[in-house]
């Protein structure tokens, strides 16, 4: 495939998704950077739906990173126990806490060099906290919702999440980067699930080449006007 025609199907792809979702926007709940990063850490494996079912009576009991850097991780381990793997999630949650005040003067890094260094923080999460609450297009959050998507519409051939990354980093404006993780998992949410995606109903279906999507999986295709 050139790469000529990746870059066509990755704009249409941008422009197409951008009219159906014309104000994207993370679904996790919070009002500050360090509740973002927060909540985010507590999304791996776990929907965001449970995660802000949790994060209102965690903040009520620690209202700041200060608060939080004094917690006891054991503590927070009881509130946060049903996001799942919250042992090693409190663990974070309190060596970021402890780094931030200690460090950066208890505000949440607005690099990406920075927030690589904070306990729990890869390149989604830190990609996550930098565009939402920061407005900094350092890269693009892939999740398994990016991952797939991205696979299908033959945008990547990678299944390592960072070198997806890379691969899309390539097709779209740095100016969309945060746009186009919301974009995609919105997407996968609703219309290009894991298990049976919808292409009778998808407004990609004309460009989507279906990789890895069996006949007995997805529904059948309607073309879409550009």
């Amino acid at each position: 495939m050139r790469v000529s025609s990746i870059t066509a199907r990755a704009r249409a792809v941008r422009e197409r998704l951008a009219r159906r979702y014309p104000a994207p926007r993370t679904e996790l709940s919070w009002s500050t950077p360090w509740e973002l990063l927060v909540a985010t850490i507590l999304s791996a494996q776990c929907t965001d739906a449970r995660v802000n079912m949790v994060t209102p009576g965690l903040f009520a009991t620690w209202k700041t990173v200060e608060q939080m850097a004094k917690a006891d991780p054991a503590q927070i381990e009881g509130v946060i126990r049903s996001t799942g793997f919250f042992r090693n999630k409190a663990k974070n949650l309190h060596a970021s806490a402890v780094r931030i005040v200690t460090e950066f003067g208890g505000q949440v890094p607005r690099t990406m060099e920075e927030m690589l260094t904070l306990a729990g923080v890869a390149r989604k999460t830190a990609n996550v906290v930098l565009s939402n609450a920061f407005g900094v297009h350092a890269g693009i959050a892939v999740d398994t919702h990016v991952k797939r998507i991205s696979f299908r519409l033959g945008l990547t051939r990678q299944t390592n999440p960072d070198k997806v990354e890379q691969d899309l980093l390539k097709l779209f404006p740095q100016d969309s980067w945060g746009a186009v993780n919301h974009y995609l998992v919105l997407f996968g949410r609703e219309v290009c699930t894991a298990r049976k995606p919808n292409c009778e109903a998808c407004e990609l279906a004309d460009l989507c080449p279906r990789t890895g999507v069996t006949s007995r999986s997805a529904s059948p295709t309607t073309k879409h006007k550009a």
